[in-house]
């Protein structure tokens, strides 16, 4: 975790931190896939997945790798006098590779643009979620936060 003592302080950084890795596995998918109701087989059948499927098992939903965006980005950055943090939604969201079964992914999150008025600042900030071993992102995702002091 990145600790910046202000809001100011965040941002003017460009590179915001990296979190810890998380692992994908099967229970994981398959608890997303009941909130959800996204049950397709590439997701929660790991014997067709690995017959049929073109990646020799089960992949996560690109929901789930979105979903954790958010969590890098709350376990990336605190900052000492924000009182809250808003989700204003994302910009862009780009599914650039699956994610595997068994596989680690983590987030490293950049700066992109930053809007700062009384009390507020309105920020974009870039979340990759990498897979461990992989050179190409799973997710690229643009978020927009509204930071309160």
């Amino acid at each position: 975790m990145t600790a910046f003592d202000s809001i100011d302080d965040l941002l003017t950084r460009d590179e915001l931190g990296t979190s810890g890795w998380q692992l994908i596995d099967q229970a994981r998918i398959d608890t997303f896939a009941d909130l959800t109701g996204d049950h397709q087989w590439i997701h929660v059948d790991p014997e067709r997945a690995a017959k049929e499927g073109p990646f020799g098992g089960t992949v996560a939903h690109g929901a789930l790798t979105l979903s954790l965006c958010t969590a890098f980005i709350t376990e990336i950055i605190q900052v000492r006098d924000v009182t809250r943090a808003i989700n204003v939604g994302f910009d862009r969201v780009r599914f650039r590779a699956p994610v595997p079964v068994g596989s680690r992914l983590r987030g490293t999150a950049t700066l992109l643009t930053s809007r700062r008025t009384a009390g507020t600042a309105l920020a974009t900030i870039r979340i990759k979620a990498e897979v461990e071993g992989q050179t190409k992102p799973a997710c690229v995702a643009d978020q927009v936060l509204a930071f309160y002091t």
